[in-house]
Order: C-alpha cells, then sequence, then structure tokens
C-alpha cells in the first residue's frame, strides 16, 4: 500500500524512520513513495517533493499521512485528499480539533476513513482504547496529563527549586519545547487534545475556543514549593465530563494529591484516566511527545488502515461546553488579593491563599475582573 507523507519533519522523519527499516512484514508492506517538503533545501530523500499534486493527484497512492501541523495548508490539503478517495493519518492536534466534524463527514461521504491517534498523547494508544471502552459502556469522564512540555517544566521546577524560565530554556534545548512555547505553557495543546478526547469519548463535537484554559506560564518557585509542603504535586490538567445537556471541560494547573498515580508522572510523560461505569478508572501512560513516539501512533493507524481493522464510522453531534457543576477549592496567587476577599479561605502570604469551594466559573471571573494579568490559579484536588 503506498503513502504520500504530507511533512518530513519531527514525526514525518518518525514514520520514515519506523517503516523505512522495520522488520515486521506488515509494516514493510507499507511504502512511503512520495514526501511533501516546504523547502528544496529539505529534499534530503528521492521520494521528496515540494508540489502536492504529486501525492493528491497520484492514483496510485491509498492513503496521505498528514504530519504538517498547523491549521494551513494542512486542512486544505487533508480535504483534498478525503475527497479524491485517498484514507488519511493525522498527527494534527490543532487542525483536527477545528475541523474534524468537517472531515468525518467528507471521509463518510468518500467512502474512506480518517484516523487521528497521534493527535491526542503521543505515542499513548488513548483513541484507541476510548474505542475499545465505548463499544461496551459510554465514557463518563476523562482527565490527566496531555502535554510532556509542561509537564517537563514543573517536574524540573519540583526537583531543583528553579524558576519557571530556567526550565522552559532548558526544554527548548532538549527539544521538547518549540521556539515559540506559547501553544504549551498557555494551555492551548491540552485544549485541542480535549477536544479531541471529549469527540472521541463523549461523541461531542465541540469549539475549542468555549474550553476555559489556564496555562503556566506564571507559575513560579514558590507555588511550587508550598505544594510540596502541604503534600500536593503541581500540574497541567485536561479534564471533562460528560453531561445531559453538554459536556463540562476545562484545562488548568492542578495540585493532585502526592499520592495520586499522577503527582509520580514525571519529566516528558503523559498520563491520562477515563472512567466508565463497569471497567472504571482506566490509566494510559507514555510517551506523550517526540519524533518516533509519535510517529509510532501514526504507523499503527496506517496499518489499521491497511489490515481494515477497527473501521469506525464517526457518530459525533455538536454540544455546547458547560462548567456549572466544576466546584472546587483554588489556590491563588496574585498582586490583587482583595479582590478575592469574599472567597479568601486561608492565607498563605506573598499574595497568595487557599479559596474555599466555589464554582471554576465565578473563579475564572474574579480572575478576568482582578486587574491581575499575572494572577495564578491551580485547582486543589486531594
Amino acid at each position: 500500500m503506498k503513502i504520500g507523507l504530507l511533512g518530513h519533519g519531527v514525526v514525518g522523519s518518525g514514520v520514515t524512520a519506523i517503516t523505512d527499516s522495520c522488520a515486521v512484514k506488515k509494516v514493510r508492506r507499507l511504502e512511503v513513495s512520495r514526501i511533501l517538503v516546504k523547502d528544496e533545501w529539505e529534499m534530503t530523500d528521492p521520494r521528496c517533493t515540494t508540489n502536492v499534486e504529486d501525492i493528491l493527484s497520484d492514483p496510485e497512492i491509498e492513503i496521505v499521512a498528514e504530519c504538517m501541523g498547523g491549521i494551513e495548508p494542512a486542512h486544505t490539503f487533508v480535504r483534498r485528499a478525503l475527497e479524491s478517495g485517498k484514507h488519511v493519518v493525522t498527527s494534527n492536534k490543532k487542525m483536527f480539533a477545528a475541523y474534524c466534524g468537517e472531515l468525518f463527514e467528507l471521509a463518510k461521504e468518500n467512502g474512506v476513513s480518517i484516523r487521528y491517534e497521534a493527535s491526542c498523547g503521543g505515542g499513548i494508544p488513548w483513541i484507541s482504547n476510548l474505542t475499545r471502552i465505548r463499544r461496551l459502556e459510554p465514557v463518563t469522564s476523562f482527565r490527566g496529563i496531555f502535554n510532556g512540555t509542561t509537564n517537563y517544566i514543573l517536574s524540573r521546577m519540583a526537583r531543583t527549586g528553579s524558576d519557571f524560565a530556567q526550565n522552559l530554556a532548558e526544554a527548548q534545548k532538549l527539544g521538547y519545547a518549540e521556539k515559540d512555547p506559547t501553544d504549551d505553557i498557555a494551555g492551548y495543546d491540552v485544549r485541542y487534545k480535549t477536544a479531541i478526547t471529549a469527540m472521541k469519548a463523549f461523541g461531542a463535537i465541540v469549539n475549542a475556543e468555549e474550553i476555559p484554559t489556564l496555562g503556566i506560564a506564571d507559575v513560579s518557585a514558590d507555588d511550587i514549593r508550598w505544594a510540596s509542603e502541604n503534600g500536593y504535586v503541581l500540574k497541567l490538567f485536561g479534564a471533562g465530563r460528560n453531561l445531559d445537556d453538554g459536556v463540562s471541560l476545562w484545562v488548568m494547573p492542578v495540585m493532585t494529591g502526592d499520592q495520586q498515580v499522577f503527582a509520580h508522572i514525571t519529566d516528558n510523560f503523559n498520563a491520562v484516566e477515563s472512567e466508565s461505569p463497569t471497567l472504571g478508572p482506566a490509566m494510559f501512560v507514555g510517551q506523550g511527545a517526540g519524533s518516533l513516539p509519535t510517529a509510532h501512533a501514526v504507523v499503527q493507524d496506517l496499518l489499521d488502515i491497511y489490515q481494515d481493522q477497527d473501521a469506525e464510522a464517526a457518530y459525533a453531534e455538536r454540544k455546547t461546553v458547560n462548567n456549572d457543576t466544576v466546584c472546587a477549592r483554588f489556590y491563588v496567587r496574585t498582586a490583587k488579593p482583595e479582590a478575592f476577599a469574599d472567597v479568601c479561605e486561608t492565607g498563605i502570604g506573598n499574595g497568595a491563599f487557599l479559596t474555599k469551594e466555589l464554582p471554576l466559573s465565578e473563579l475564572l471571573a474574579m480572575m478576568k475582573g482582578c486587574g491581575d494579568e499575572h494572577v495564578f490559579a491551580a485547582m486543589v484536588m486531594e
């Protein structure tokens, strides 16, 4: 089966590394025949081309693997591939979170499939396991660490007592964080993955921008130290719950009790947990990013298409995000603590305090109106 690969960067090069060298017979039958690159200086392989038509117009290419990232031109290329009757595998969380409903419809109309395991959780088989759970029963909720970059930064801060900027620079040096790390540290990467997970777990297509999202850009060494001294570990979570009238979805830092499994997930690892009636909590842990782990998920999707396994039709509907039922205590640090006087339960000092239990929506409204653009907040989860 011939494959057209869109993009030959971190993930795309990992795909060819696996398919070109793997000794497993089924994988050897997957032939990457053409590779789209952006510039001529990237043409380091005889299969490379800068003309997408060499892939989209080739009748012998049956699958397009999109590993470009970004919204455009990835979205246009994937649309055209589906319209041409080609299966699609994508690792592109940002594009897929925005257009999954449209792309599923196109796949259905053209009798092909679109797969996206690598878009959410890197090498963890998160999407496929949600599929297996939903064959028997509904998934009621999920939560966890979806981003390896932020988990690396927070783990290093906890281990060394160093500050955020120093560990962000180290993550960039190691290739865990991009030159522009905004998607990771602002929580947007987790927001895309939370939206994709909601679609798979709950059958809910949501507008990702409706998901309230707080990142870690303003975390300090003092926040990490207080957490450690009080039996907590700070992590960035994405979470969701299925509701009768929509879905609850949120992204924010969480102070999880140090007895929780999540507290012991370190460095660039991810850990995500689903909940369902008879299986109960099921946790999946692994490399959440990186060339070969993410490429592993892409190749698994390619094999599923080749073997026609786990063929799925997307039965999803558009739903609204409703967080009215989300209540918790929160750790807050701000230069404007007086703005939170009505909800402060325990003062910590230096503008930090614990709130009484209150709705997440109330906290977010107070943060927006407090006049401090660097206010930091984390949910306290025992």
